[in-house]
C-alpha cells in the first residue's frame, strides 16, 4: 500500500502546485487516488461511470464549485460542461436542489461580480456629458 500512497501522494502534490486546494480536498484526493491505483495494480476492474457523491451543499465552496455529477472542481460551471452530463444549468439546479437563480460560480468569484456590478450602477440612468 506504501507505494500506491507514495504515487497517489505525487500526483496530488503536482496538482496542488498548479491550483489552490483545501485540505479535505487534498486528502480525499489521495485516498482516491491511492484506491483507485491499488485497484488497477492489482487487476481489479475500476469502474469510471460510477456516480461520484458531491454533497449539493458543500459543493460551492470559496475558490471552487464541484460538480455533483462528475466530482470536478471549477470556477464556474458552463452551459459546455453540463452539456457534457445532458444537462442545461436549469436542469443541474433542479436536479441537486439549488434555487432557480442561483450562479453556479465559486464564492470569491460571486463577490467579486457583485461588487463590480454595484461600482457600476447599470440599474441608475447616466447623465451624459453633452448636456449643454
Amino acid at each position: 500500500m506504501e507505494d500506491y500512497l507514495q504515487e497517489a501522494l505525487e500526483i496530488v502534490k503536482a496538482q496542488a502546485s498548479v491550483r489552490t486546494m483545501t485540505e479535505e480536498e487534498i486528502t480525499s484526493m489521495v485516498q482516491k487516488l491511492a484506491a483507485g491505483i491499488k485497484a488497477i495494480a492489482e487487476g481489479d476492474v475500476v469502474e469510471s461511470g460510477a456516480p461520484v457523491a458531491v454533497d449539493p451543499q458543500k459543493a460551492i465552496r470559496e475558490k471552487s464549485i464541484l460538480c455533483c455529477a462528475c466530482g470536478k472542481s471549477f470556477k464556474v460551471l458552463t452551459k459546455k460542461h453540463l452539456a457534457t452530463h445532458g444537462m442545461t444549468p436549469e436542469e443541474y439546479r433542479e436536479q441537486y436542489g439549488y434555487k432557480k437563480k442561483l450562479p453556479l460560480v465559486c464564492k470569491s468569484l460571486q463577490r467579486e461580480r457583485r461588487k463590480k456590478m454595484k461600482e457600476m450602477q447599470l440599474w441608475t440612468k447616466r447623465t451624459t456629458a453633452k448636456k449643454k
